[in-house]
């Protein structure tokens, strides 16, 4: 959860690196909210599911963001975030960027974060 919490308070930090584990449970756990969210909108018989878009306006921003310094950490532009507006293609392209190891070391985005000393 707490990995969740820090994308939440960076929700608009674009630069720097997000390591995969930053990544990967924050889409795990906004993905379990989002279901109970559309259960407990189901049991209360709700036409529109205005929980559930709510929570993804939300969520927007620092889901953008997490996915920008993720890709930083892959030694890619955040530009590639783009991708997100292709269908099926660009977001196999982006599973795959997202799922690829860091740069080790220090890249043009900054420190390694899987190393860094703020732990």
């Amino acid at each position: 959860m707490n990995w969740y919490i820090s994308v939440l308070k960076n929700y608009v930090g674009f630069s720097g690196r997000a390591r995969r584990q930053e990544f990967w449970m924050f889409a795990l756990i906004s993905g379990i909210i989002s279901t109970i969210l559309n259960v407990i909108q189901i049991m209360m018989g709700m036409e529109i599911m205005w929980l559930s878009f709510i929570y993804s306006l939300a969520i927007l921003l620092p889901n953008i963001a997490v996915t920008v310094r993720r890709l930083h950490d892959t030694d890619r532009s955040g530009f590639w975030a783009l991708l997100m507006l292709l269908p099926v293609i660009g977001w196999i392209i982006l599973f795959v960027f997202t799922c690829q190891n860091g740069t080790s070391g220090t890249n043009r985005f900054g420190n390694d974060p899987k190393y860094s000393v703020n732990k």
